[in-house]
């Protein structure tokens, strides 16, 4: 595959930004302009929660990217603060889902003011214009990755049905033909 320059930006802004958006000391950031006594250890996890309703926790560790065992003491510690309530999840008593409580709603609200302050301060030269096409097109990325990702999770399962279609024998093979 041929690469250039285009790519290279793009790879380059992409570690640039995720550097930025995981670096502990821009949640503390936000933690403090919000107002916000949390762990930042559970701030992405009330964050997800908050855009996302109800999430199981193996859902909520896929998406944040940490082990369910991790994500199950660290949503634990939410519900012992009274930001999130667990329950059981289709009335299956093993599956229990996670959700924010009014409690922890009013805690993303004040992240995300704090977060709204935050890109008001970076975008302040920006046009209107360019602000939209911004969003737009890493919504567009994100949409893009996010497909991809399902489809790279789907291939094993695809691959394994086709294999278990395969004839099993030379004689199966032959009459398959």
């Amino acid at each position: 595959m041929h690469h250039t320059h285009k790519d290279d930006l793009l790879a380059g802004a992409l570690l640039d930004l995720v550097g930025f958006l995981n670096s502990p000391q821009r949640d503390d950031f936000i933690l403090r302009e919000a107002g916000v006594a949390l762990d930042r250890a559970l701030f992405p996890l009330l964050v997800r929660l908050g855009a996302q309703g109800e999430l199981g926790v193996v859902e909520l560790a896929d998406q944040v990217g940490r082990d369910h065992s991790t994500v199950s003491r660290q949503v634990a510690k939410l519900e012992r603060q009274g930001l999130v309530v667990r329950q059981a999840r289709d009335g299956d008593q093993r599956v229990r889902a996670a959700r924010i409580t009014s409690a922890g709603e009013a805690v993303v609200q004040a992240i995300a003011r704090a977060r709204q302050t935050q890109f008001d301060r970076l975008f302040r030269t920006w046009s209107d214009a360019d602000r939209e096409a911004l969003g737009r097109l890493n919504r567009r990325l994100a949409d893009a990755m996010l497909h991809a990702a399902a489809e790279q999770d789907r291939a094993p399962e695809r691959k394994r049905a086709a294999e278990a279609a395969l004839p099993r024998t030379p004689r199966q093979r032959v009459r398959q033909l």
